[in-house]
């Protein structure tokens, strides 16, 4: 039996633009099979901000848990992740930095001929995505009616947050679990493999948009189930 058979506890981190509400799904999948699941909902402010308020979460655990993170929720849970009660870390088709990195960095240099996301430009300090193309952009694979919504309720991403450079990444210290969408075009999928390749992280790839964890909850719930397991996911 792995050190990690016994993990019950989930803490789902969500990203820039939209709010843990988007977890719903993975959280009902999670909580059927009988994990404890908290949603952190991260003010994206700062990430300083964003990793105090999982650390609040997951100071009030009784035991070790999956720590996960969507997008720049990958950012925080890079960093939140050297928390004692964090035992595995998974990486939903999220920024997966290094040392001294942000989003801010990562994005920097797109690989030719990549998508590239509809980021207004800042107003005020804070982000939006083109409500026009928030559809295409994040949650191709949803239906109309639920990406307007989505692209309708859009949280301010404070650029403070993308900014936030990680100081010591969990995933060089924790087992970590990484699902590539294959589809997404806010983050390119050949960087998510690198980074994923980079951390180590057993890797599940799923045909899928940015909003994998919206679209596929199922697939999720299985890779963070595969992390609280510790076993190795498929390609």
């Amino acid at each position: 039996m792995s050190e990690n058979a016994q993990i019950r506890n989930v803490v789902l981190v969500h990203g820039g633009f939209v709010d843990g509400s988007g977890w719903q799904g993975v959280y009902e999948q999670l909580t059927a099979d009988g994990y404890r699941v908290a949603v952190v909902q991260n003010p994206t402010l700062s990430l300083a901000g964003d990793v105090a308020a999982t650390h609040q979460v997951l100071d009030g655990l009784d035991g070790g848990a999956v720590l996960v993170g969507h997008s720049y929720g990958g950012v925080v849970i890079s960093e939140a992740g050297n928390h004692p009660n964090v035992a595995a870390l998974a990486y939903i088709a999220a920024f997966a930095p290094d040392k001294g990195e942000s989003v801010s960095t990562l994005i920097a240099d797109p690989p030719p001929g990549a998508p590239v996301p509809p980021i207004l430009p800042p107003n005020d300090g804070f982000l939006f995505l083109d409500r026009t193309k928030f559809a295409a952009s994040f949650a191709a694979d949803l239906s109309e009616a639920q990406a307007t919504f989505m692209a309708d309720s859009q949280v301010p991403w404070g650029v403070d947050a993308l900014g936030g450079a990680v100081s010591e990444p969990a995933w060089r210290t924790k087992p970590s679990w990484y699902l590539v969408a294959t589809d997404d075009r806010m983050i390119p999928p050949p960087a998510q493999r690198a980074m994923a390749e980079r951390a180590g992280a057993s890797v599940t790839e799923t045909p899928g948009s940015h909003a994998v964890h919206v679209s596929r909850p199922d697939t999720v719930a299985a890779l963070i189930t595969q992390a609280a397991e510790g076993r190795s996911g498929q390609s």
